[in-house]
């Protein structure tokens, strides 16, 4: 008979390479979301497989492997950097005698932890419940014993059911709930479209420095903080611009790689704003080494929600850990297309307030009977 392990913090990390380029990169964001969410890493378990195995996706060997490493650092936790199935995770657990997590799980736990509006909550409550509907069998399993005997037959299967139809009526609500609001912010949407200012959205790879940035232009004591999504919550702020007046400003969750779809449509209504903003301000770590990787994982996300064909100007941000000097460069047309700068420092901020201003008294002189003057 098995039991669901009890919960625990200490943990070991496991990243499989199937042919990926960034093994290296991909285990230190698995352990940049581990501590993120709380956790203190125990050990770390790597390997080189042609494709997952059906039941411990590992394979038999590196399970094995697996688990004398989680007994040497007594750790009560082993996080995968992959997506597992309900019933290789149902068998990791009763190999490894621990409990295990997937990616996606560990990412909504970090989610949970810092969602503080109320839509915030909402959001991650629904893709959790989505989540959790593929694998509710496996906070059951003291109802699903069928050890015969009056009295022991049938009781998972009905209190499964009862759970299951109980989840279903919850995530519909939600939905409905979620429903409302975004049509809410529809009509602020619009109406905040039917003006002549420039709507910019911040975007990038969490821990891009995106808060800090929006703080740094804004005066904003938004929460910022070197760690993987600091701040789930959209905010919004006017920005006033010397000859082009008020920009308004947003920002909001911070992107990563193998983003779960469950959270992308979660928190579709939040990002629509992206989708309907003029400019996006793409925020870029320049001093990661997977740079490149994070730039076409934010790009691939922005496409899913609509946003691939707004305008970007790229934000080289950090420059201060790399040694390069803030510029910003233009395109053959003479429009700027990326500032590099510190938004910790403030060195290249009047760069990027200029390339803000261009783009906003571009928008004003291409208005129905505009006349503006520079």
């Amino acid at each position: 008979m098995f039991e669901r392990p009890a919960p625990g913090d200490r943990a070991v990390l496991v990243q499989l390479d199937f042919g990926e380029a960034d093994i290296a990169e991909r285990l230190e964001e698995l352990r940049l979301l581990t501590q993120s969410a709380g956790g203190t890493v125990c050990a770390e378990v790597s390997g080189r497989r042609q494709s997952p195995d059906a039941r411990t996706f590992a394979g038999k060997g590196k399970a094995e492997e697996i688990a004398a490493a989680r007994a040497a650092a007594n750790a009560d936790l082993v996080v995968f950097n992959h997506d597992l199935s309900p019933v290789q995770l149902r068998n990791l657990e009763r190999l490894l005698e621990c409990r295990v997590i997937d990616r996606t799980s560990l990412v909504l736990d970090i989610f949970a932890l810092r969602a503080q509006s109320a839509e915030g909550k909402l959001q991650v409550e629904l893709a959790q419940l989505e989540y959790l509907s593929t694998r509710l069998v496996r906070g059951w399993t003291h109802l699903e014993r069928q050890r015969g005997g009056i009295g022991l037959r049938g009781p998972g299967e009905k209190q499964l059911e009862t759970d299951r139809r109980l989840l279903g009526k919850r995530v519909k609500t939600l939905k409905e709930r979620m429903a409302r609001l975004s049509r809410q912010r529809g009509v602020q949407r619009s109406a905040r479209l039917r003006g002549d200012t420039l709507n910019v959205s911040l975007v990038g790879y969490t821990n891009a420095g995106k808060s800090t940035l929006f703080n740094a232009l804004t005066h904003a004591k938004v929460y910022a903080a070197d760690q993987l999504f600091a701040t789930l919550d959209a905010t919004s702020r006017k920005l006033w611009l010397e000859g082009a007046g008020n920009v308004v400003l947003s920002d909001a969750v911070g992107f990563i790689r193998d983003l779960p779809h469950s959270l992308v449509a979660a928190f579709r209504a939040t990002l629509e704003a992206t989708a309907d903003a003029d400019l996006l301000l793409h925020v870029v770590d320049s001093a990661s080494a997977a740079r490149n990787e994070q730039r076409a994982a934010v790009d691939r996300v922005l496409a899913e929600i609509g946003a691939g064909a707004v305008p970007q100007t790229l934000v080289w941000n950090k420059v201060d850990l790399t040694g390069v000097l803030p510029a910003a460069e233009r395109d053959d047309y003479g429009r700027i297309r990326s500032v590099k700068l510190s938004a910790r420092t403030g060195a290249g901020l009047p760069l990027l307030r200029a390339a803000l201003g261009e783009c906003a008294k571009n928008r004003l002189r291409n208005l129905p009977g505009a006349s503006y003057e520079s």
